[in-house]
């Protein structure tokens, strides 16, 4: 269910897998997603599978309506209704015991932690966001609640690699206009993006040296959700918070 979970001077980052949850074919069994056709009963009991087995209150999890744009919000508590959740790709508190969660079925789920402040953030990062720099913009709002850079703790999960993120070459070329670190060639030899070292270079860039990346490519691993191999399919979630 967690396919990774580490804790570091009392910041907490997991990152689920697709098993153990109760959704049917085509989003068997862990969807965290409540926007991609599933049953919402399932996605609500999923959600709570979830959190219990992180020892969390699904009650305090804090969800996005993810738009591949660069908005944050900072939130001091959970929506008061599914209506409220704003369209933005990264959240960012100061809150303690208040998880911040973040939906990817093939874009790079951020976590980032400044254990010393106790300032967390969450973000999607999918090619579109990574160019508009939404991960930067995060890193702001953490800077703007006491975090340091030098303090953060970065952590990105599953998501398609460079070798399978096959784009036209002009894409690529636009990408890597914004972010060099970007511009990837699929295995087969054509252009291709690497959001996830994208990500890794605006953070370096930004000061943040405490970073690690999942080995996971979704579009290759059976045991996570790929929309890029799948289409219909279900979401994976990260989830960051702080003790």
């Amino acid at each position: 269910m967690i396919g990774e979970h580490s804790t570091e001077s009392g910041a907490h980052f997991a990152f689920t897998d697709r098993w153990g949850g109760v959704s049917a074919v085509p989003y068997e069994e862990l969807n965290l997603g409540g926007a991609v056709g599933d049953d919402a009963e399932a996605v609500r009991t999923n959600r709570a599978l979830a959190a219990k087995s992180l020892g969390i209150d699904p009650a305090r999890v804090v969800w996005m309506n993810q738009v591949h744009g660069r908005d944050v919000a900072v939130v001091d508590g959970p929506w008061g209704s599914d209506a409220e959740i704003p369209a933005v790709d990264a959240v960012v508190t100061a809150r303690r015991g208040l998880a911040l969660a973040v939906l990817t079925a093939d874009c790079t789920p951020v976590l980032l932690a400044d254990p010393v402040a106790k300032v967390a953030a969450a973000a999607h990062a999918g090619r579109p966001g990574m160019v508009a720099g939404v991960v930067p913009a995060a890193v702001k709002a953490m800077v703007e609640l006491g975090a340091d850079p030098a303090r953060i703790v970065a952590r990105t999960g599953p998501a398609v690699c460079g070798c399978c993120y096959e784009v036209p070459e002009a894409m690529r070329a636009d990408v890597a206009a914004v972010e060099p670190a970007a511009y990837a060639e699929t295995s087969w030899g054509t252009p291709a993006v690497d959001v996830t070292a994208g990500v890794h270079a605006q953070l370096e860039r930004l000061g943040v040296r405490d970073r690690e990346r999942s080995p996971v490519c979704t579009l290759e691993s059976g045991d996570h959700f790929s929309y890029r191999r799948d289409r219909t399919t279900g979401r994976l979630a990260g989830y960051v918070w702080l003790d």
